[in-house]
């Protein structure tokens, strides 16, 4: 029984669907299936039960699931010890924006749990890198939103989140229950400087540009839409301050919250943070 194996197995056991697995393990549909069927006859018993809508454990599954997730701790937890005798147990996470985020502390006090000793390092990065330095080789991992430019880059998505317009709590707009972009239109809204991501940029301008003042961090947004009357978009769920409120943006695509690293960096101290991370964001 593999380890690689394992990893698909329980790939497929959280995400309850071949389709969804495949992607997040970067790799097509039938050999992942294959890799199942095999694994099945080796344990010889189903481990799903499969149906169009997806797959369920069978009682087998279950069980094999919870092994599985021990064995594959355990096989990272080697690795990292052997990193760290090598003098290599050293990771820098890049976070953006807010880190008052629930899952953020989630995530930390787990990793913190399975990485006694590692060293850990943080970068806080503002809002004109959305990669928060991986591209620039500033980070190994990086906690932050999509969308942007991925090349080079594995993303694993952690959770979606709605998405509305922050605006001054006495704006006539902020007495809506819900707001389309053409409401907006001719608003001034917050941007990102030159030479920002334009992907992330156009998402953040509600797809198309706009003219308004230049903020680089989440409390340079706000301050601008205190003091400038300006608009912008920020996920739903964080406190504001009293000034301020957010009102629903009902024809925005949700903002997914995502990990990223280097494309083809097998260290286990990232996996590990990814797999972490994605129980961390499913609570």
């Amino acid at each position: 029984m593999e380890l690689r194996t394992l990893r698909y197995f329980v790939a497929v056991a959280e995400e309850l669907h071949f389709g969804r697995a495949a992607t997040r393990l970067h790799m097509s549909q039938p050999p992942l299936s294959r890799a199942i069927k095999q694994l099945e006859a080796d344990v010889g018993a189903q481990l799903f039960t499969r149906s169009p809508a997806g797959v369920t454990l069978t009682r087998v599954g279950t069980v094999l699931l919870d092994e599985a997730r021990a064995l594959l701790d355990h096989a990272d937890r080697v690795q990292v010890r052997l990193n760290a005798a090598a003098g290599a147990a050293t990771i820098t996470i890049g976070i953006l924006g807010d880190g008052t985020d629930p899952g953020v502390a989630r995530l930390a006090a787990a990793y913190r749990r399975h990485h006694p000793g590692i060293d850990i390092r943080i970068r806080d990065t503002d809002l004109t890198d959305p990669t928060c330095g991986l591209h620039a080789g500033l980070v190994d991992v990086a906690l932050t939103r999509a969308p942007f430019d991925v090349t080079a880059l594995t993303v694993r998505a952690l959770r979606t989140d709605p998405v509305g317009v922050v605006l001054r709590a006495d704006d006539p707009l902020a007495r809506r229950d819900g707001l389309r972009l053409a409401d907006l239109s001719d608003r001034r809204w917050f941007q990102f400087p030159q030479g920002t991501d334009p992907i992330w940029q156009a998402y953040w301008n509600g797809g198309r540009p706009r003219q308004g003042p230049v903020v680089r961090a989440v409390q340079e947004c706000l301050q601008a839409v205190l003091w400038n009357g300006t608009v912008g978009l920020a996920p739903l769920g964080h406190d504001l301050p009293t000034e301020l409120a957010v009102v629903p943006l009902i024809d925005m695509p949700p903002s997914r919250v995502v990990a990223v690293w280097n494309e083809g960096d097998t260290n286990p101290l990232i996996r590990s943070f990814v797999e972490i991370a994605t129980t961390a964001y499913r609570h």
